[in-house]
């Protein structure tokens, strides 16, 4: 009679986060290559020049080509497996379960832009003249 042995079922092991903190302020995306400042740059919510120019002025781990992220960009951070907020917390802690700015305008109508909600991880658009918060990303490959 042959001996019949049985494994013991194992829990699945935890999905490899594709997020890598740097070290210095910054998160690296490996999905997508693009690198994240790791903390929301205003302390509120800003309209979105004021936004852009946060960005754009920002000087985060020896790089000064930060910009808004398009709606795509953005909208790949939401993780729909979480809730307020639908994010990765372990990598990007401080994010408020609310509205962040893209740089994507709507088609519709120019004084609008795409934006993330952070809370469900939908995404929405907003006058311009309104408030969200702001998360700087730059491109791997991108200039100094």
């Amino acid at each position: 009679m042959a001996k019949r042995t049985t494994k013991a079922a194992s829990a699945p092991a935890a999905a490899a986060s594709h997020f890598t903190d740097n070290g210095d302020g910054t998160v690296t995306d490996s999905r997508t290559g693009l690198t994240w400042a790791k903390e929301t740059l205003a302390a509120g919510q800003i309209d979105h020049a004021t936004a852009a120019k946060a960005c754009k002025a920002l000087r985060l781990a020896g790089h000064k080509d930060w910009r808004l992220p398009t709606v795509e960009e953005l909208f790949a951070l939401a993780d729909r497996s979480r809730y307020s907020p639908a994010i990765d917390t372990s990598a990007f802690p401080d994010t408020k379960s609310s509205w962040y700015w893209t740089g994507t305008p709507t088609a519709w109508d120019p004084s609008c832009a795409w934006i993330v909600y952070f809370n469900s991880g939908d995404a929405y658009y907003l006058h311009r003249d309104y408030g969200a918060f702001v998360r700087a990303v730059r491109s791997a490959r991108g200039s100094q």
